[in-house]
């Protein structure tokens, strides 16, 4: 449990920074980052011109992010692959299949949301930014 409250520790405060260096970037703050990320999910273009520009910000900081991850993304796919794999092999020799089976169809699950969610981000990114561009 203590271990469980530590990476839990480790994660927020990681995704704190991470969160302010983006409102930074942006301009606004940690509120003003989550009210511009709904406006592009909900794909709502902004009236005034600060809002536009603030929005125009972090649609170009984010999809610089993605495309930074965009290299590792097949490393990352072939790691979780493998890991299924390996699984599957280790529960053919001891003779338990059951359990390896399972968490091999979670991770490909896993993998084929997390590049769906990928996709529909930048969907919805590019959308922004053209939204914004005819404004």
């Amino acid at each position: 449990m203590l271990h469980s409250a530590l990476y839990t520790g480790i994660a927020m405060a990681f995704l704190a920074v991470q969160r302010r260096r983006a409102a930074r970037a942006v301009g606004t703050d940690a509120g003003g980052l989550a009210d511009l990320n709904l406006k592009i999910r909900h794909h709502e273009v902004p009236q005034e011109p600060e809002e536009q520009a603030a929005v125009r910000r972090l649609v170009a900081e984010q999809l610089d992010q993605m495309e930074r991850a965009r290299k590792w993304l097949p490393y990352w796919l072939g790691a979780m692959g493998i890991v299924a794999i390996g699984l599957v092999v280790l529960g053919a020799f001891s003779g338990s299949l059951v359990f390896p089976l399972v968490f091999a169809a979670g991770m490909v699950a896993l993998c084929f949301w997390v590049l769906w969610m990928r996709r529909r981000s930048l969907e919805r990114l590019h959308w922004m930014r053209q939204a914004l561009q005819h404004k």
